[in-house]
């Protein structure tokens, strides 16, 4: 039956829903993003070849990636446990998204980074540019636009698996769904829920290609 309290929920689990992207996103990133860049620089054909080094971290993320993500929801409860003291919540469903978001993430940046022309980064190796310098002045500005891209088909991904955490009580609105909409086949709730992911989907992916388009230098 649907009351001011099924409506208190459902805008409280939107913002848990948005805390849980978001933060995740965030944090994915942190480690993503380096590892995206790793795996370009450190191939055969990159500016810092290094084999054994590469050959590990494309297992590492071809491994990770290759985990449905309910599965590792519920194989990482134990880490989760010892980071959030909790395994159930929002809070708590950060922990295993990071760990599935990272590597997707990964390779998003690792596609983009390649998509830059290599006649720029051999003229920047010319001229006496460091490894460093050419990561953080020539190849991320350049890969920029696909980089957003990149970053809203992360976010939409990440909130579409933190929806499904909601089978175990992960918080936000997949929680909700499943809790009202399919467990008490309340229909309502259900189409309410979708609605609004969809809608928040609409948005990110909206949003990351007007950021891209602003920042495309070929425009």
């Amino acid at each position: 039956m649907w009351d001011s309290s099924m409506t208190t929920l459902i805008i409280q689990g939107t913002f848990e829903t948005l805390y849980m992207t978001i933060a995740s996103t965030f944090l994915a990133y942190v480690i993503g993003l380096p590892m995206g860049v790793l795996l370009v620089t450190s191939d055969s054909e990159g500016i810092v070849p290094m084999k054994l080094p590469n050959k590990i971290l494309n297992i590492i993320v071809n491994i990770t990636r290759s985990i449905p993500f309910l599965i590792l929801l519920i194989a990482v409860i134990p880490l989760t446990r010892l980071i959030t003291g909790t395994s159930i919540g929002s809070t708590a469903t950060i922990v295993p998204l990071v760990i599935a978001a990272a590597p997707f993430i990964a390779r998003l940046v690792e596609s983009s980074i390649k998509e830059v022309d290599q006649g720029i980064i051999e003229a920047s190796l010319s001229m006496g540019a460091s490894p460093i310098q050419i990561v953080t002045k020539v190849m991320i500005p350049e890969a920029k636009p696909s980089l957003i891209i990149g970053a809203a088909i992360a976010t939409t991904t990440i909130l579409g698996y933190s929806a499904m955490a909601g089978i175990v009580g992960g918080g936000g609105l997949g929680d909700i769904a499943i809790r009202f909409g399919y467990y008490r086949y309340e229909t309502g709730v259900m189409v309410v829920t979708v609605i609004l992911l969809v809608l928040v989907v609409q948005i990110f992916q909206e949003a990351g290609m007007k950021i891209a388009q602003m920042q495309d230098r070929r425009k």
